[in-house]
């Protein structure tokens, strides 16, 4: 799809690697922390016809401190917010503590992008969150997530596969009559790509289910009920490629969310 003028310019949170463990071993820019765009969340946009522009974040032993980085600057630049996936969202920004000391998550990350959410949204600029974005979008408006579904809901579907990542697949059922079934209302059949082990567990009360694994009612898609676009999804629709085992076409997807940006800006 061409670039609009002036070109549509869409935020990304960044994904944020803390240098720890033997890693460091590598060296050089591996002993720093880095914000990082990836790759093919750039080129998901860039093909819908947008710019993607990457939000830095913040913490308290950066360079840059919290009063150099004005989040406001950045809402009133850019037409629209995608929350990129990575690490666990932290227990303690929904109310608890971490069953394993592995699930500790990103606390950082999770200030951030709530931040950023809310700002957004006071602008009233679309936001989409791809896979952990879906559970920070819900945990942002007061809902809980499963620390890990193995352990906590075991059931009959593997949703993170080390050895697969993006080729773990499963099915998914579209709630009649929402956002998501009047973007794909002739797909009775399609499976989605699954690489996470976190999920939600209780909904905020903002937001409507638009779809669920229906093999063991996991929540696959939400979005926010009444004010501006605010939606989600638990797979990674930016993993479109021919040997990929999903049959989920994104193209709709993210020509939707680019309406919304492209609607509010012209309004």
């Amino acid at each position: 799809m061409p670039f609009e003028k002036p070109a549509m310019l869409i935020g990304v949170s960044a994904r944020i690697y803390y240098p720890s463990g033997p890693v460091l071993d590598l060296g050089g820019v591996w002993t720093k922390t880095l914000h990082y765009l990836e790759q093919s969340v750039a080129l998901w946009l860039i093909k819908g016809g947008a710019l993607p522009v990457m939000i830095p974040a913040f913490e308290s032993k950066s360079l840059v401190r919290r009063e150099h980085l004005n989040l406001r600057h950045y809402v009133d630049a850019l037409d629209g917010l995608v929350l990129q996936g990575g690490n666990d969202v932290a227990p303690q920004s929904y109310g608890e503590e971490p069953i394993q000391p592995q699930w500790h998550g990103d606390a950082v990350r999770d200030h951030y992008e709530i931040e950023l959410i809310h700002a957004f949204i006071d602008a009233g600029k679309p936001v989409f969150g791809i896979c952990r974005g879906l559970q920070v979008l819900n945990v942002a408006f007061g809902g809980t997530l499963w620390q890990d579904l193995p352990t906590q809901c075991p059931g009959p579907v593997r949703h993170m596969s080390d050895g697969l990542y993006e080729k773990n697949v499963h099915s998914l059922a579209i709630t009649p009559g929402g956002w998501l079934h009047g973007l794909y209302p002739d797909h009775t059949e399609i499976t989605v790509n699954s690489i996470h082990h976190q999920g939600i567990k209780t909904l905020a009360s903002s937001f409507q289910i638009e779809a669920l694994c229906p093999d063991d009612g996991r929540i696959e898609a939400i979005r926010r009920i009444g004010g501006s676009f605010v939606a989600g999804v638990q797979w990674h629709p930016e993993f479109d490629s021919p040997g990929n085992a999903s049959n989920f076409d994104d193209r709709p997807l993210i020509a939707s969310f680019l309406r919304e940006a492209r609607a509010r800006r012209l309004a």
